[in-house]
């Protein structure tokens, strides 16, 4: 029964994330733009343990200025296959970590897709039953290492 009652519970995980450019980051860094210049964006993050990348709507990379690197093979839950462009420079910042990445651009989608390189890479996990990420380590980013 308690399996069951678990079950009801899981559904979608949703974050709030901020994405910007990192070249304007990296300007405000030099002195040579203004911190509130930066082209940045709030917006809601739908975290898929099966999914590898980040996916940010086409929307989000046009108003953000990122550049495009190409393209990349993509496959989708109901199995079609597609090929979509892939940007660079991504500033993501979730729960108060951050770090830069590439995104696969989808066309029609209105929120990012939080896939297992970004968690990975700020060190979350996902908590199903209560529907939220959580540091995997409270204190901070860690890493396992041989």
């Amino acid at each position: 029964m308690k399996a069951i009652e678990a079950k009801k519970k899981m559904g979608r995980t949703v974050v709030k994330i901020v994405v910007a450019n990192n070249a304007d980051v990296l300007e405000v860094d030099k002195g040579t733009l203004q911190a509130n210049e930066v082209r940045r964006l709030e917006l809601d993050g739908v975290v898929d343990t099966g999914a590898t990348r980040l996916v940010l709507p086409k929307a989000v990379v046009d108003q953000l200025g990122l550049p495009a690197s190409g393209k990349i093979g993509v496959r989708y839950a109901d199995q079609r296959r597609s090929k979509r462009t892939l940007v660079q420079n991504v500033w993501l910042a979730m729960q108060g970590r951050h770090g830069i990445f590439s995104a696969i651009v989808e066309p029609q989608r209105k929120d990012a897709l939080i896939g297992a390189i970004v968690m990975e890479e700020l060190d979350f996990v996902v908590d199903c039953i209560g529907q939220k990420v959580v540091p995997r380590d409270p204190h901070g980013l860690f890493a396992e290492i041989e």
